[in-house]
């Protein structure tokens, strides 16, 4: 971690804060102190799961996108247009295998490649980001920095080797697990098999911290992230989430899981999707519930951002709830899908989307009377702060 970098954002471990003692303990919705003056926000923007594709259905293309993979469209000329205007500075790339019947290890390797070779083309507009300095330099020359990262651990099979092989190729977060049960551990949609962390999972959590990879428990089943957070030795992360308090699906986590999170210096990033609701659209806010809540909990220097979405407007809503009812039925099929997913319910926030998402969530918590200070580590610096000190 550069002493940049130390000597700006290493505030220390989970803060539970003076400032919210007594009758102000929680910040309850619909309260909050006078609102800041209207001025956009400009500060950093690390989104821990997101993209710069277009998630709009395409008529004349044979698939259609699913519209809960964060990037499932890698790259489109609107795309990167809006994310540059939207002031975003670096984004977590889930690439390589999630789910399905490609070979995982050779799925991730081309991926890999491939992006290497978007990158290079758009060199320009876009950075490869190997440290915590690499997304300042990003901010610095107007670029987007492109996190490589993972959303399972299928890739590595039984051979922890491939972790040095992900690490040496650049991929800087790995997710655990996905929705189902697999060699490490159980993720969110197997709530009765979780039989929790193996000796491979905690293996494998050993050799990433080597390596200095982020371990990621998003996705991850109650007692998997348990035993994860009970093995880990470094912070990590759950990039993308919400709270069980709020909303009581597997995908979200507990409070209990937010503070230990915290004790081991982590941060857990609020995510913009359908669980942050049950039975219902979530909408504005419902994130900003779910971003104060975790605040209360865990402390305002392990909060994030992961909004699980890339950042262009759908233009024509109508078409694409028709596209996620087929993909949710499809991914019902398919034995991936998370409790909570529905077919009318989309995968996003209604009016929390588009160029100006990141900056109207940023308006809305100084409305709600959060400093500048704690907004600008929500909306960027907590992450910057953790990746220092994970990736060295």
């Amino acid at each position: 971690m550069s002493d940049s970098i130390k000597g700006r954002f290493c505030a220390g471990r989970r803060s539970v804060l003076a400032g919210l003692a007594g009758a102000s303990a929680a910040v309850a919705l619909g309260g909050g102190r006078a609102a800041a003056k209207a001025r956009p926000f400009a500060g950093l923007i690390i989104d821990n799961l997101g993209g710069i594709g277009d998630p709009n259905p395409k008529k004349d293309a044979p698939e259609t996108p699913d519209p809960f993979a964060a990037d499932d469209a890698p790259l489109s000329e609107r795309g990167l247009r809006d994310a540059l205007a939207s002031g975003l500075t670096a984004f977590n790339l889930t690439l390589g295998y999630v789910a399905g019947a490609a070979d995982p290890f050779e799925r991730s390797v081309d991926d890999i490649a491939h992006w290497d070779g978007l990158i290079r083309a758009n060199s320009k507009k876009l950075l490869k980001v190997f440290t915590a300095d690499d997304i300042l330099e990003a901010r610095k020359s107007h670029r987007i920095g492109v996190i490589y990262g993972f959303q399972n651990a299928l890739q590595l099979g039984d051979d922890l080797r491939r972790v040095d092989v992900f690490a040496n190729l650049g991929v800087k977060v790995i997710q655990l697990t996905y929705n189902n049960c697999y060699p490490i551990g159980c993720g969110a949609a197997m709530a009765a098999q979780d039989t929790g962390l193996s000796h491979f999972g905690r293996q494998t959590i050993a050799r990433l911290e080597e390596k200095r990879v982020l371990v990621d428990l998003s996705h991850g089943g109650t007692k998997t992230i348990d035993d994860a957070l009970a093995a880990a030795t470094r912070p990590l992360a759950i990039s993308h989430t919400g709270c069980r308090a709020l909303a009581d699906l597997p995908r979200n986590v507990s409070d209990e899981a937010l503070r230990r999170l915290a004790d081991k210096g982590g941060v857990a990033g609020i995510y913009f999707m359908p669980f942050l609701k049950v039975g219902a659209q979530p909408m504005a806010e419902d994130v900003v519930r779910h971003i104060e809540h975790a605040v209360n909990v865990a402390g305002e220097n392990h909060v994030g951002i992961g909004c699980d979405n890339p950042v262009t407007q759908i233009d024509d809503m109508p078409a694409y709830y028709e596209a996620t009812r087929k993909e949710v039925a499809e991914r019902a099929k398919r034995g991936v899908s998370a409790p909570g997913e529905s077919g009318d319910i989309v995968p996003l926030i209604p009016d929390l989307q588009g160029t100006e998402k990141y900056r109207k969530l940023a308006a809305m918590l100084a409305a709600r009377g959060h400093s500048n200070a704690r907004i600008e580590k929500i909306m960027g610096r907590n992450w910057l702060r953790l990746f220092g000190e994970v990736w060295g």
